[in-house]
């Protein structure tokens, strides 16, 4: 094939998103051939851009099975994610699945089984992969720069939104709607770099989430984390949409050094001699071991976010390259999300992998009791 024809499942601020970096050019070896949604009304922007180059459709399967699409992008609702990435395997279809991967990870789990028994690529558009300054970590703390990971601290409280955000759509910050709040629609980038970054996942988590704390809203809007790693490592998580101004700060500390990660920019900060050995052979009690100046890491290559993902995918199923955000990953993400709610609803400390079906019942009581918004007006603009 001369280009990968990719199919848009969800016509909203993603999906519009997405049609606008092709539109640029951004996706070189990639092309739009067609769209579903169902509400035709989400059609406007396509009709006007695309005209009848492409086709529409109001029904998945139908959209699916038509024979006009290499890849489907899944940009609907969280609880819609795997099904749609299930059927489109289904289909015979290479899917990418908008973050997160799912709401609760039993699902998770029975679209990577299906994953198992299909060909097929499945990626994420874990987008905020592609910034340099997260790759330039991710390398020295690969290759040993910074020592044995000791700490991990991420403050990432520039999510800001206002009530009107809530209020513009009906299942927006709904148990029912969206299955959670800031850990499931504006931290789960964060939530996966935390893992990715490091190349470890916690073992144990503390959380205190607050629900509808800051906002007229049933989820969590402010979360704070203690999190325990397997080589005695600890962390700590911060979230929320309420501060202002916020913070985007992720520092790791290692035994040889510590980097620090804010304004979009890496520094560097290395000790002379390894801290673990400098403790139990040094004569004095008080005195650190010496630091080097921080400097600034150099960063290289293009914060390609969105559009990189795209052209990842569409560039691995013409066998250019490897998948460089498999949807096998989203799963650490949703655990860790789930674990921290299951910590903050039974006020305990919860060991990692969770119980699933534990998790997934005690999710269904609060759907069960959960109410839509009252819709003021509907946004076009809203981010996620």
């Amino acid at each position: 094939m001369e280009k990968v024809r990719f199919g848009i499942v969800g016509c909203g601020n993603m999906g519009t998103g997405h049609a606008k970096n092709f539109l640029a050019g951004k996706i070189v070896n990639g092309e739009v051939s067609a769209v579903c949604d169902i509400n035709p009304a989400k059609f406007e922007f396509f009709k006007k851009e695309f005209g009848d180059k492409i086709a529409y459709f109001e029904d998945a399967e139908e959209m699916f099975k038509s024979g006009l699409c290499d890849v489907v992008m899944i940009c609907v609702p969280h609880y819609f994610h795997p099904t749609l990435a299930i059927k489109a395997m289904d289909a015979g279809l290479h899917c990418i699945v908008e973050k997160p991967a799912g709401v609760y990870t039993k699902q998770v789990k029975e679209m990577l089984k299906r994953h198992e028994t299909s060909d097929k690529i499945l990626g994420i558009m874990f987008n905020q992969r592609t910034n340099p300054a997260f790759r330039a970590m991710k390398k020295m703390i690969s290759e040993g720069k910074i020592g044995t990971v000791k700490r991990t601290n991420w403050i990432i409280t520039d999510w800001y939104r206002t009530q009107e955000y809530y209020d513009s759509g009906s299942w927006r910050a709904t148990w029912a709607g969206e299955g959670g709040g800031v850990l499931y629609n504006q931290a789960p980038h964060q939530l996966d770099l935390f893992q990715w970054i490091t190349g470890m996942s916690p073992t144990k988590v503390r959380a205190f989430c607050h629900f509808g704390k800051w906002h007229d809203i049933e989820v969590e809007d402010d979360v704070t984390c203690y999190c325990e790693y397997e080589n005695g490592a600890t962390g700590v998580f911060i979230t929320t949409t309420a501060d202002a101004p916020g913070t985007n700060r992720f520092e790791v500390t290692g035994t040889k050094g510590k980097l620090v990660f804010e304004n979009n920019k890496v520094y560097f900060t290395e000790l002379e001699m390894d801290e673990r050995e400098w403790c139990f052979s040094t004569s004095t009690g008080f005195n650190k071991p010496n630091a080097l100046p921080t400097v600034e890491v150099e960063l290289e290559g293009e914060n390609t976010q969105h559009s990189g993902i795209c052209n990842n995918i569409a560039n691995a199923i013409l066998g250019l390259e490897p998948v460089y955000a498999p949807a096998s990953d989203g799963l650490l993400g949703v655990e860790l999300a789930n674990a921290m709610l299951l910590s903050a609803w039974e006020n305990r400390e919860v060991t990692l992998p969770i119980d699933d079906d534990h998790f997934y019942e005690e999710l269904k009581k609060r759907i069960a009791v959960s109410k839509p918004h009252r819709i003021k007006k509907e946004s076009v603009t809203a981010q996620n």
